[in-house]
């Protein structure tokens, strides 16, 4: 392989994540930062590669939940034992923001900025807090303070007034999807996950987080709490929410949730020089606009725009894994 092309390969090492915790589930009082860090530690972990070898760290992360979240890279990065002069960034790119990082990360080793990036993501939309607007300034008499949900704000894109899960009925809408093929969808969905889980495959990627029980005592939570045991039946009788007549549901819709996850990238060179067994190569990626109106189709026109630059079809994969998200 010639050397110029060499230089620009970049690998993923290895990977870890926490499980994910529903809405005021498990993980309610674990930062994201402190779920990054337990997904940082486990990814380095499994890569074998020495923290002091690290030379970027880049983060998604949307919803800025805690106190110290404008540190959040930062933090990650020197909980997880690495050097004070390895550089951290934060990144938000909405629901792509941990694979914003990882291009992030791997343009920076394309560029020579380095050869090993710690990687990932962590969100815990449970601790988003209420927000009193004006309150710095004060408020005059008889001027009552309007409480705001930074939670449910952030799930409304004010720019075209329209929350996400209506943006979701728009595209069930457009191509004609009904609510049993909705429900449908959710039900294989729920049985591939439980499947998964009762299985062990989930167990392989999964790092505990520690938490404490109502006694004090230490607890590790391994399992998705989001998994659940249903039926077409059940799923039937729950009500649309969000238009009358519409599809989207409890048993559908996508879930809110706190959990991190973090991968190690690394050059080719790195590769040879070190001995790392690489899972994959990273090949391409795409990322595209899309009307904001119909923003869950945007993985569409990107997989398109991700293909086209590798000069590979559809046709050429074996697999194809999208988030429903």
């Amino acid at each position: 392989m010639p050397e110029r092309e060499r230089q620009r390969e970049v690998y993923i090492l290895a990977g870890a994540r926490t499980a994910v915790g529903v809405l005021q589930g498990s993980f309610s009082d674990v930062s994201a930062i402190e779920l990054g860090v337990v997904a940082a530690k486990g990814a380095l972990e499994r890569s074998g590669v020495d923290p002091q070898l690290v030379d970027q760290v880049v983060m998604g992360n949307v919803i800025q939940s805690s106190k110290d979240a404008i540190y959040f890279a930062r933090h990650v990065a020197l909980k997880a034992g690495l050097p004070i002069d390895t550089p951290a960034l934060t990144v938000n790119r909405l629901c792509g923001s941990g694979l914003q990082a990882i291009v992030s990360a791997a343009q920076m080793l394309l560029l020579g900025e380095g050869q090993i990036a710690l990687v990932g993501g962590a969100e815990n939309m449970t601790q988003s807090p209420h927000v009193l607007r004006g309150a710095r300034a004060g408020y005059k008499l008889g001027q009552a303070p309007q409480l705001e949900d930074s939670l449910w704000e952030a799930l409304i894109d004010s720019y075209i007034g329209c929350g996400m899960a209506i943006t979701a009925e728009n595209l069930a809408e457009k191509y004609d999807l009904s609510r049993e093929q909705v429900d449908e969808y959710a039900l294989r969905s729920q049985t591939a996950a439980r499947h998964a889980q009762r299985s062990g495959l989930l167990a392989e990627e999964i790092v505990p987080v520690t938490i404490k029980d109502r006694k004090g005592n230490p607890v590790e939570i391994t399992l998705d709490e989001g998994i659940r045991d249903t039926s077409m039946e059940a799923l039937a009788k729950l009500p649309a929410r969000f238009r009358k007549g519409g599809v989207v549901t409890p048993g559908n819709a996508s879930g809110i949730n706190d959990a991190g996850a973090c991968v190690v990238l690394a050059t080719g060179d790195a590769v040879r020089q070190h001995g790392f067994k690489p899972l994959a190569r990273l090949v391409s990626w795409g990322v595209v606009g899309v009307p904001p109106e119909i923003m869950g189709i945007g993985p569409a026109p990107a997989i398109r725009q991700a293909l086209k630059r590798a000069d590979l079809s559809l046709g050429d994969l074996d697999r194809v894994e999208v988030n429903e998200a």
